[in-house]
C-alpha cells in the first residue's frame, strides 16, 4: 500500500522523504516558496554511501518509484495525507504560516511522526512520569502544541547525520553518519500497521541490487528515542562554548571521562522515566561514533551565527531531571553557557535594531 506523505522541512527531512520515495510512497515537502519552486523544477539529491562503496552516491527524487513535490505552508491541505512528519527545528514553529499549518494538521486529526531532536509536547504527555507543565520553559513557545492529541503523536530519533552543503543548492543533502531512525509506536494498532508497511518498504529498497542503510525501525518502547537525549548533551550542546564552537568529537573525547559521567546521567534521567536498559544505547558505541563527527553540531554553529533561539533539548533534561531529583553540573553548566549565548545573540540583535533605527529616524 503507498501513503501520502507530508514533511515540513525539506532539508533534513529530504532524507526521511527519499526513503519513503525509495519504497513507493508520494511525498510532500514543505518549505520556503524558492526551495519549493526549484524541488519541484530539479526534484531532490541524498548524497548517501553504501556498504562497500568508497564515494557517496547521489540518489535523485526523479529516478524514484514514489512522487515527489513541495509547497510553501500556506498552501497545504493537511486532510489529503496519511501521514505528517514534522523535521523542523522546534523554534522554526513559531513562524506564522507554519503555526497556521500546525493548526490545520492538528484539527484534520492526521496522525504525526516528529523527527525533531526536541520531542513535541504533545509526545510527552504520553509519559506518565513527566510533569508536562513544569517543562513548557523548555520551549520557544508550548502554546504551538496545545491543540494537538498526544494519542496522535509519535516521536522518532534522527540518529543519521546530515547537513546541507554551503556551497550547493538547496535541494541537496549530504549524509555523513547514515545511522537508522528509530520511532516510538503510536497508540493506535492501525497507525502502527502504517509505520510497519513503511519500515518494510524501506528495508526492501535496494540500488543496483545493494541494500540502503538509514532504515526505520518501530519500537514499542516510548524511551527508545530518548536515548538520543544522552548523546545530544554529552556532545552537540557541548560543542557550544564561552568561545568559538568546537567539534562533536572535541566535546567528547577532550575529557573522555567527563563524557562518560554526563552520559550516564542523563541516562539515569531516562531511565528513572521507565524505560529499559536496553533501550539505551552504550555510551563506548557513541564514543565511537562521535570520532567520526569533525564539525560542530547545528545548535552550536546557529548560535555562534547569532540565531536567537535554539532547540534547548539541554534546558528540556535538566528540567525532567530536576522533577526526579538528579542533577549534574556539567549539564547545569551546558544549560548556562547556551543561555548566556542566546541572550547575547539577542542583546546584540536589539542593539543593531536599535542603531538601525536611530540612524534612519525611527522609521522602520
Amino acid at each position: 500500500m503507498a501513503y501520502r506523505i507530508l514533511i515540513l522541512g525539506a532539508s533534513y527531512g529530504s532524507l526521511f522523504g527519499t526513503k519513503c520515495l525509495m519504497a513507493g510512497h508520494d511525498v510532500t515537502l514543505v518549505c520556503r516558496t524558492a526551495t519549493a519552486e526549484l524541488i519541484n523544477a530539479r526534484g531532490t539529491e541524498v548524497r548517501l554511501k553504501l556498504k562497500g562503496d568508497n564515494a557517496h552516491r547521489a540518489i535523485r527524487s526523479t529516478d524514484l518509484p514514489g512522487q515527489l513535490d513541495a509547497m510553501p505552508p500556506e498552501t497545504v491541505a493537511p486532510s489529503g495525507y496519511d501521514l505528517i512528519v514534522l523535521a523542523m527545528q522546534e523554534p522554526q514553529y513559531l513562524s506564522s504560516t507554519i503555526r497556521l499549518l500546525l493548526t490545520r494538521i492538528a484539527e484534520a486529526r492526521i496522525p504525526c511522526l516528529s523527527l525533531m531532536n526536541m520531542p513535541p509536547l504533545p509526545y510527552l504527555k504520553r509519559i506518565v512520569a513527566i510533569d508536562a507543565s513544569a517543562i513548557e520553559a523548555a520551549y520557544a513557545n508550548a502554546r504551538v502544541w496545545d491543540r494537538f492529541d498526544p494519542q496522535l503523536m509519535t516521536l522518532c530519533s534522527p540518529d543519521p547525520q546530515a547537513f546541507r552543503p554551503a556551497d550547493e543548492a538547496a535541494n541537496v543533502l549530504h549524509v555523513g553518519l547514515p545511522t537508522n531512525f528509530k520511532t516510538a509506536a503510536y497508540a493506535s494498532p492501525k497507525h502502527n500497521a502504517m509505520l510497519t508497511t513503511i519500515a518494510d518498504g524501506i528495508d526492501s529498497a535496494q540500488i543496483d541490487g545493494l541494500d540502503v542503510p538509514v532504515k526505520l525501525r518501530v519500537h514499542d518502547s516510548l524511551f527508545v528515542p530518548f536515548a538520543k537525549w544522552a548523546m545530544l548533551l554529552t556532545g552537540n550542546y557541548r560543542c557550544v562554548t564561552a568561545g568559538a564552537p568546537i567539534s562533536i568529537r572535541d566535546a567528547v573525547h577532550t575529557d573522555i571521562g567527563l563524557s562518560r559521567d554526563i552520559y550516564a546521567a542523563v541516562e539515569s534521567i531516562v531511565l528513572r522515566l521507565g524505560a529499559r536498559r536496553e533501550d539505551m544505547v552504550a555510551f563506548e558505541k557513541y564514543a565511537m561514533a562521535a570520532e567520526q563527527l569533525t564539525n560542530p553540531s547545528s545548535a552550536a554553529r546557529a548560535i555562534a551565527a547569532g540565531a536567537l533561539m535554539a532547540e534547548r533539548v539541554d534546558k528540556l533534561v535538566q528540567l525532567i531531571g530536576h522533577q526526579h531529583g538528579i542533577t549534574h553540573p556539567a549539564i547545569d553548566h551546558t544549560v548556562a553557557v547556551i543561555n548566556a549565548k542566546l541572550a547575547r545573540n539577542r542583546l546584540c540583535a536589539t542593539s543593531a535594531y536599535t542603531a538601525t533605527q536611530s540612524r534612519l529616524g525611527g522609521k522602520i
